[in-house]
């Protein structure tokens, strides 16, 4: 959320920061809420001069009965002016619901650094690897004609099971819900605690094992809720949500605590099942895994002090590459445009592997930087130094990685013709095997 102080006294640089968003809503919304906001601290002045009032009141009311005097007149008078405040503080506390509810439509204001652009025109800046461009058919059929078992063919009917079964994962849950069995629950598993072990050991993240269930004050605190509820999956009567990225409750530790300068940054990392009804993109990109509902990721979070934010995100970007390095899968960063820019995003590094099956460039995770947006929507300050006033934190969040579209282009950068799907040795150890092989 962004400082209404910000709002009320720089109105235009707001607006230009909404402009290049191209985001009409919050355009319309500025001058509503500093309307608004006008007459809120109109109204707020007008009670604390009814409170000037009351104290007169109560001070005329204390002298006249140490006078022994009659302080009817002196406790009607108060009594009136307790009224007139009694009755300002609903329509006080209406406008003040008013603007918060449109402060939250508000998105964040971008870096400079973020340049114009739509979805897809992105700015390529690094890029590492040599991407497969021979022929290789799709990660769902690969999945689909591969597997391994460890010999435990009757464990299936038909015999050794595929990686990928889509079939029976679209019966149990409908589609978007893909059923990984045999190998391909080993491999997801294999990546899953790599990845891990990395962000833990060599990065220095403590891990955290959070709830999958998240309350609407969470979700609001992330920027989730108002903007994106409907891509959301909520409990009923419960009126929790399913969490869409561990960034949520991993975000939301510290909601409403001030911390301490001496333990900033703070790094941790989490392994969740994300649950997106994804209800905007029906139709977009959805053979195999490539847009799924269910899927896990290791999510990676920093919580910083607003001058370390751009290190931050270099640092939280190159642990997320450093994973695809070591799985030697060849990717790209990109900086993403304004017309792609999250809406609780200041700035956002993509990074991006080829599908050589699918013929695309894939984005396997998000790297962003959300200044003080978050910290203000969920109160997470910090104390400079002892005896100072507390400032809000920045926050910065990345996948690292994602898993589905993972086993998407580790199936197909592994794929040899005849051979079986050969798979990042650096999982050797964690698989206990080295391929995957063709299905009879």
């Amino acid at each position: 959320m962004l400082d209404l102080k910000t709002l009320r006294s720089d109105p235009d640089a707001v607006v230009h920061a909404m402009e290049r968003r191209g985001d009409q809503n919050a355009l319309a919304l500025i001058p509503q809420i500093l309307a608004a906001d006008a007459e809120r601290r109109r109204l707020i002045g007008e009670v604390e001069a009814l409170k000037a009032e009351r104290n007169v009141a109560s001070k005329a009311i204390g002298e006249a009965k140490s006078s022994g005097q009659d302080a009817g007149p002196q406790i009607e008078a108060m009594q009136a002016v307790a009224a007139k405040i009694k009755e300002l503080d609903t329509p006080l506390g209406e406008i003040e619901r008013t603007i918060r509810s449109a402060m939250l439509q508000i998105p964040n204001i971008p870096d400079e650094r973020v340049p114009p652009g739509e979805e897809g025109q992105g700015r390529t800046i690094a890029e590492w690897g040599t991407p497969r461009k021979d022929q290789v058919p799709p990660h769902w059929e690969i999945g689909a004609s591969h597997g391994y078992t460890d010999g435990m063919a009757s464990a299936y009917p038909g015999g050794r099971p595929p990686a990928i079964d889509l079939e029976r994962g679209a019966k149990i849950a409908g589609a978007g819900f893909p059923l990984l069995v045999g190998g391909g629950a080993r491999l997801s598993r294999a990546l899953v605690q790599f990845m891990l072990d990395l962000h833990v050991r060599e990065h220095g993240y403590l891990e955290i094992l959070p709830p999958f269930l998240v309350s609407r004050e969470s979700m609001t605190a992330t920027g989730h809720i108002p903007k994106f509820e409907e891509d959301a999956y909520r409990t009923d009567p419960d009126d929790l949500f399913l969490v869409p990225t561990a960034e949520v409750p991993l975000t939301n530790l510290h909601r409403d605590e001030i911390l301490e300068a001496v333990d900033l940054p703070l790094a941790y990392v989490s392994h969740t099942p994300c649950f997106r009804r994804e209800a905007g993109a029906a139709g977009k990109d959805t053979r195999g895994l490539l847009r799924v509902h269910q899927f896990d990721k290791v999510e990676l979070v920093r919580v910083c002090r607003a001058e370390d934010t751009v290190e931050q995100h270099e640092l939280l970007t190159r642990h997320a590459e450093r994973v695809l390095e070591l799985l030697e899968l060849p990717y790209r960063r990109v900086l993403l445009p304004l017309g792609d820019l999250g809406f609780a995003n200041a700035i956002t590094y993509d990074l991006e592997i080829w599908a050589p099956g699918v013929g695309g460039w894939l984005e396997i995770s998000s790297c962003s930087s959300y200044t003080d947006f978050q910290a203000r929507r969920g109160n997470i300050r910090y104390r400079p130094a002892p005896g100072e006033s507390p400032q809000f934190v920045h926050t910065l969040n990345g996948s690292a990685l994602a898993l589905a579209r993972l086993l998407v282009v580790v199936l197909e950068h592994g794929y040899r013709e005849g051979g079986g799907v050969e798979l990042p040795e650096i999982l050797h150890p964690y698989l206990g095997f080295e391929r995957l092989g063709p299905i009879a």
